[in-house]
């Protein structure tokens, strides 16, 4: 399924997510690997099947490579992990929490195999799907400590909250529990 035909499923309620989805994929504020890498990492993020499908074809025929493609993946897949264990230290009125080891594997995050900014920008749009404040926080310090400006970091905001919405109306209008 093409992002346009992704469209055309939409119904007439959700115009507005029809436009904003075919402008942020025309948008140019991020690289081609940035943006399409942000499609990726937030599709997996919310697990839509139809919404996947439509980004990966999208992403391969706008041409992100397949270490890119699973780097974005890897970014959904680690941050599903983190923001749920970040968001209850940081719900948690008990700060013990906050003062102990982690312990869960988080290698991907050092070494992603794309280029470091590129990978935390999907690491801040998959956490904001998933509504973590400290990831957000920590992901966005590192892409500041990288020279990534504003706009950017908004670009992949805005891809998150588009991508993110169709999703759920898809879902809902299918009755699916994908």
């Amino acid at each position: 399924m093409s992002l346009d035909a992704l469209r055309e499923t939409l119904p007439a309620y959700a115009k507005d997510l029809s436009l904003n989805l075919s402008s942020l994929a025309n948008e140019t504020t991020l690289s081609d690997q940035q943006k399409w890498g942000c499609f990726l990492a937030s599709a997996y993020g919310v697990g839509q099947r139809s919404v996947i499908s439509a980004v990966e074809s999208a992403a391969t025929a706008a041409g992100l490579s397949p270490e890119a493609a699973s780097a974005a993946k890897a970014a959904a897949a680690i941050m599903g992990m983190n923001n749920v264990y970040y968001r209850a230290l940081h719900l948690l009125s008990n700060p013990e929490y906050r003062t102990l080891r982690a312990g869960l594997r988080m290698n991907v995050i050092a070494n992603p195999g794309v280029e470091k900014a590129d990978f935390e920008l999907w690491c801040t749009a998959v956490s904001a799907i998933n509504g973590c404040g400290m990831c957000l926080d920590s992901h966005e310090a590192e892409l500041k400590k990288a020279g990534v400006p504003a706009l950017q970091i908004q670009a992949a905001l805005r891809i998150a909250a588009v991508v993110n919405a169709v999703s759920r109306v898809l879902q809902a209008e299918s009755g699916a529990e994908d």
